[in-house]
């Protein structure tokens, strides 16, 4: 499996797979061929289909801001290694092609072609689940010491680092007023939850914390602001909204939180070795389901769950989330994406709960449920998988 720093990818909204690894992908094409005339990129599949809402062509442009460089859209083809293909051509002063490379977003941020599995080098040398729990019970140590046994001690400053981000999406979202950008008019709510949710009881004051928190970081995101994947940017909002809400009730230390981050990157890479977080790939499923079980995993640790407590939880967090089709509202990251990273961020404290509860015995294993979430993806119709063609993206969003 690759580093976990893959998985938390810093960043700007509103998508990963759309925004972040196209834009990737242009500086990389544009690195190697700065001296060429004019460019071409033709968006196939998915990225093409709702790459308008995602601002895909914008954060492209970008790059090429001093190139000449032309958009091609072709959302009815699919490239067959990955629904989220983009071609690149380079031009010369003759007019001919004098460089072209085909790559593909599947994920998080992350870019491959047709060469390439990975975007980087694998760092650990188990790929599952049960060989993880197999050598944590045989050395006696937790999943947050297995990262740091594999990823050295460099991998402390990069979560703190990705920590810090994330409280400032948070904070930054809580003062966020106004409609988010589309065509949609979408108000933000973040701040309006939490400043009526001080005038509760406990139990709902701390619920509506958890919201607005998960609100914050997601409209911060469908707004275009800085944000960390956990995995994608289109379910940012579950993990640091669950982190955050155990720092303020529980008054969980920073430590505590830095070696939650390390066991819920290790859940979410694992799902990404084995499987999808892309919702093209998958569905949502991939996505939202993801990283409720990063965060289920999360809370489950902080809570003092054992391994085993810890997987169960993990493994609700997929398991209730399968199924899960990606069907943005005019190709925007807002409805229902905003929504489901609130009510994943709350399913994921009642997973914890129900963990620990628990002895942490369960008939399916986490490895089951990520190669079934594999298959369900799959099997889906290319509607439900992010191309605003399927479900609820087939109703306009508008005000009623």
């Amino acid at each position: 499996m690759e580093s976990i720093k893959e998985i938390y990818k810093i960043g700007y909204g509103p998508s990963s797979s759309h925004t972040m690894g196209p834009k990737k992908a242009a500086g990389q094409f544009l690195t190697k061929n700065k001296k060429a005339e004019r460019f071409e990129v033709v968006l196939y599949g998915s990225l093409a289909a709702t790459g308008k809402g995602h601002l895909t062509d914008l954060a492209i442009k970008d790059t090429f801001k001093n190139h000449k460089i032309k958009v091609i859209w072709k959302p009815k083809i699919f490239l067959p290694k990955h629904p989220n293909a983009l071609k690149f051509m380079a031009f010369g002063n003759n007019n001919k092609i004098t460089d072209e490379w085909t790559a593909y977003s599947v994920g998080g941020g992350s870019i491959i072609d047709d060469f390439t599995k990975s975007e980087t080098a694998n760092v650990y040398p188990h790929k599952n689940m049960e060989e993880i729990l197999t050598w944590s019970n045989l050395n006696g140590k937790q999943f947050w010491e297995y990262v740091a046994e594999y990823e050295g001690e460099g991998i402390w400053e990069f979560l703190a680092e990705a920590w810090k981000v994330m409280q400032a999406s948070i904070k930054n979202g809580l003062n966020g007023q106004g409609v988010l950008p589309g065509g949609l008019k979408l108000p933000r709510k973040a701040q309006s939850f939490f400043l009526k949710g001080q005038n509760f009881a406990t139990p709902f004051k701390r619920r509506s914390q958890l919201f607005a928190y998960a609100l914050a970081i997601s409209e911060e995101n469908a707004g275009g602001g800085k944000i960390v994947a956990a995995p994608t940017c289109g379910a940012s909002g579950v993990l640091p909204a669950v982190l955050k809400y155990f720092r303020k009730v529980y008054k969980t230390d920073e430590n505590s939180v830095l070696r939650a981050l390390a066991t819920a990157g290790l859940i979410g890479n694992i799902v990404k070795t084995n499987a999808s977080i892309s919702g093209a790939e998958v569905g949502c499923q991939g996505e939202i389901g993801t990283a409720c079980a990063m965060a289920s995993a999360a809370a489950t640790q902080m809570m003092g769950g054992t391994i085993y407590q810890i997987e169960y939880s993990a493994e609700m967090g997929l398991e209730h989330h399968l199924g899960l089709t990606c069907d943005p509202v005019a190709g925007l990251v807002q409805i229902p994406c905003i929504e489901r990273n609130a009510f994943a961020a709350e399913r994921a404290v009642s997973h914890n709960t129900f963990a620990l509860m628990s002895d942490g015995r369960h008939r399916i294993s986490f490895d089951e449920v990520v190669e079934t979430m594999y298959k369900t993806g799959i099997d889906m119709q290319s509607k439900y998988r992010e191309t605003s063609e399927g479900g609820l993206a087939n109703f306009d969003g508008l005000p009623r």
